[in-house]
């Protein structure tokens, strides 16, 4: 029973605080931070401290992975064996470190995340670079401390000869913080380093002269240089890592794209069946065949395109949606004196070497004390050879040793170890050659004596000193960098290396889209069948075209209100009768987002921006509000039953026209529409009756005649002078005449009498016609005009563009 007096009450949430508290720093300095002296954490240390105390280092034999683990664990790390079985299996993968600490041999692992073997399987011993971390630990160059159970001794830093927390990186995640320091070629560090101890004044941007990034295992490219210099600034950034990759051509086969190098940390395995994943479910559809070529020689993805993909579009597709680019979130927090500290670059640089100094001062001491110490026993050798009869004699007279040591040190005046020395003295010692091989020696370590003393003395001399040995394991060690730096605002623009040529873009109800050149369609009579111009599905149907270039930038308006962007050349190549691709592959849309107008504009054009909704709302906004790359952003508010019809360009003093599906039309002038802001709703534009909805919009400055054409192919020019000016919101005015309740406007342009313009119309099953719009005949408002195309019975028009050759 616990006696009263022995018991502390103490409140439950303090208690809570205290042990949690104590917790977190355990995790924090015992496990999951490495120091910054030599990067290693309490495991990793301890591995490579108990393969030196094994004798297992890297000019020797192999040994069994299981006997390194057992001797980690029981006199190191009792942590369980996984624990230090998988760290050991990292610090083998030279896909995981960029010089890796251990040399396995066996199944340690690969790049498509296969498992090592068991570690009764494999083998394992130090590699020659890991042998720099240890070298001179027997100097007295680092503190040791007790292990878990007091019973033997373990370093609490090692010496570490290479600038490894830079070097190899780390990742780690404690209580409350993590760590994750990418890693860097050593060559470049070392280089960073020696300007360092030349000049420590040097800015982070000067050491970047040296270190210009991170050096990946796996290679690829670091996309945003900028953030590399933040990251090294405030010890924080993400960079954009890229996969390196190069486009195969061939005059006889579409081309394919060869991937060489991974971003650092990617399952190669797993990328490869999320890209085939993206494939079958027909979110990418331009990909033939996917293959993983890969060997010894090196990593190699082989993806076959189909005929008419542009590789560069589907590249970027790939980069945005699987890990062919990645994101790797740069955290320089390490231990200083035993407290997580984020550190710049200069900071880890600074640190290191402030070890290095105590490393080299402490060894340089050790070092000393021993030449000095053989020095004086030397110099008593020689002294004794000097009277060597004399104390052969006295030695002979001794009744014992501990008396002729009393007597050499008082009569000769020599110290107790140079008597015992003498006493030990070996018979061959007393020849010539023996006695010239003294005297060298001890000349030799006069000049290290002095030498030691010299660098324990000057500061100079002392960082000269770790320049020499920085340098002699840069000449060791020193490789190519990896990992190529790019600044990706300075690269070409796509759109320098694409000629400017003008097509057609269809998109159906689907949302599938494509380009297809306007000289693949030639100019036809009116009231032709058409050809086929899109492959299309039975649940699918047309339901926009419109005709520009592969430098023209695209605006899409969404069903959600939300505006995207794309420039021409992005849109896939595809031929007359292919169905294209789904635009969710090139544009960031929501799943249940669909795009409801397409315009397309020149960069930084100045004017407006004209919206129309089904319901007959419209809404005028500067064009400025829209010269924005940014993805994604709201052009306009819509009701939950209304959805975007047309978006008109305007010069700000045009006349707008909205035409219904039952064949009425408004013309107002847009001055009657104050601009206002994208996030807003429009206001009345036309009174509708009935089912009655709006069909098409409108603007005069595109030419001097209305073009209005009905599903069922029959179409007209109007002069606009037949269209009185009106305030926005009345009825209207007839605009042609249908022939029954069934039939319904398609859609209407603004066409050019003086211009040679041609008329593309395109059915919801997907044929398509190219006229003359001069061989369309000009009526009266009143009337239903003449066949342009004759769809087949169970099709109808479903969208209608006008090219200008001269102009567009």
């Amino acid at each position: 029973m616990v006696e009263a007096d022995k018991v502390k009450k103490v409140p439950i949430d303090e208690e809570m605080k205290g042990a949690y508290l104590d917790y977190a720093m355990s995790v924090i300095v015992g496990r999951a931070l490495p120091r910054v002296e030599d990067g290693l954490k309490p495991v990793h240390r301890r591995i490579l401290y108990a393969l030196k105390d094994l004798g297992i280092t890297s000019n020797g034999a192999h040994k069994k992975s299981a006997r390194i683990v057992g001797e980690v664990l029981g006199k190191y790390h009792p942590h369980g064996e996984s624990s230090v079985y998988d760290s050991m299996v990292r610090m083998a993968q030279e896909f995981s470190y960029r010089y890796p600490l251990v040399d396995g041999h066996g199944n340690f692992g690969s790049v498509d995340g296969d498992s090592a073997a068991a570690m009764r399987y494999t083998e394992s011993k130090m590699s020659p670079i890991s042998e720099e971390m240890l070298r001179d630990i027997n100097k007295d160059t680092v503190d040791f401390t007790s292990n878990f159970d007091d019973t033997l001794e373990e370093p609490e830093v090692l010496p570490a000869r290479i600038p490894n927390l830079l070097v190899n990186g780390s990742a780690g995640i404690a209580v409350g913080m993590s760590t994750s320091i990418p890693p860097h070629n050593l060559g470049d560090v070392i280089d960073g380093i020696i300007r360092l101890i030349d000049n420590p004044n040097l800015t982070i941007e000067e050491l970047m002269e040296s270190i210009p990034g991170p050096d990946f295992p796996t290679g690829g490219s670091i996309m945003n240089q900028n953030e590399i210099l933040k990251a090294y600034r405030s010890g924080r950034g993400r960079l954009r890592v890229r996969a390196k990759t190069r486009i195969e051509k061939s005059d006889d086969s579409p081309p394919r794209i060869i991937v060489e190098e991974l971003p650092y940390q990617v399952n190669k395995a797993r990328l490869i069946e999320k890209i085939a994943q993206q494939v079958r479910d027909e979110e990418i559809t331009q990909i033939k065949d996917l293959r993983d070529e890969s060997d010894r020689r090196g990593l190699r993805i082989v993806i076959e395109l189909k005929k008419g993909t542009n590789p560069d579009v589907l590249l970027n597709l790939l980069y945005k949606n699987s890990r062919l680019q990645t994101t790797f979130s740069v955290i320089m927090l390490a231990l200083v004196e035993g407290e997580p500290e984020l550190l710049s670059l200069k900071e880890m640089l600074y640190h290191y070497l402030e070890h290095q100094k105590e490393v080299v001062r402490r060894r340089t001491e050790y070092d000393l004390e021993k030449a000095e110490k053989r020095a004086h026993i030397v110099e008593g050798y020689l002294r004794a050879l000097d009277a060597i009869d004399e104390i052969v004699e006295l030695i002979k007279q001794a009744p014992d040793s501990d008396t002729a040591s009393d007597k050499l040190q008082r009569e000769y005046d020599f110290s107790e170890k140079q008597a015992d020395a003498i006493l030990s003295m070996r018979l061959k010692r007393l020849t010539a050659l023996e006695r010239e091989k003294l005297e060298n020696e001890f000349e030799k370590l006069q000049v290290e004596i002095s030498e030691l003393r010299g660098i324990l003395e000057s500061e100079e001399k002392l960082m000269n000193t770790i320049k020499e040995e920085m340098l002699e394991i840069k000449e060791k060690y020193d490789d190519e960098r990896r990992t190529e730096i790019l600044n990706q605002d300075t690269d070409l623009d796509m759109e320098d290396l694409i000629a400017e040529k003008e097509m057609v873009i269809s998109l159906t109800e689907r949302d599938y889209i494509k380009r297809t050149p306007v000289e693949t369609y030639r100019p036809q009579h009116r009231a032709g069948k058409g050809i086929i111009g899109m492959d299309i599905r039975e649940d699918d149907e047309i339901k926009e075209m419109i005709t520009a270039t592969t430098h023209d930038t695209f605006l899409f308006f969404t069903d959600k209100g939300s505006m995207y962007r794309l420039k021409g050349y992005q849109i896939p190549k595809a031929g007359r009768t292919a169905r294209g691709n789904a635009i969710i592959n090139l544009l960031s849309l929501d799943r249940d987002e669909s795009i409801d107008a397409v315009i397309t504009m020149d960069e930084y054009e100045e004017g407006y921006l004209v919206m129309a909704t089904r319901n007959g709302q419209i809404k005028r906004s500067k064009l400025e509000n829209y010269n924005s790359n940014y993805s994604g952003l709201k052009a306009i508010r819509l009701a939950e039953d209304d959805r975007l019809v047309d978006v008109l360009k305007t010069k700000g003093n045009e006349d707008i026209l909205l035409i219904t599906s039952e064949g009425n039309c408004i013309k107002f002038s847009e001055e009657d529409l104050r601009p206002i802001g994208r996030n807003t709703f429009g206001v009345k534009g036309i009174e509708l009756e009935g089912d009655d909805h709006v069909a098409a919009m409108a603007r005069s400055g595109r030419g001097d005649h209305l073009m209005v054409l009905s599903d069922r192919g029959y179409g007209k020019k109007t002069s606009l002078k037949d269209y009185r000016l009106q305030q926005r919101g009345g009825k209207g005015v007839i605009t042609a005449r249908l022939s029954n309740i069934e039939e319904k406007i398609a859609g209407a342009e603004v066409v050019d009498q003086n211009l040679d313009q041609d008329l593309f119309i395109m059915t919801r099953a997907g044929k398509i016609i190219r006229v003359k719009i001069e061989e369309i005949s000009e009526f009266g408002r009143n009337t239903q005009g003449v066949k342009i195309i004759t769809p087949e019975e169970s099709d109808i028009v479903a969208a209608l563009s006008v090219f200008d050759p001269e102009t567009d």
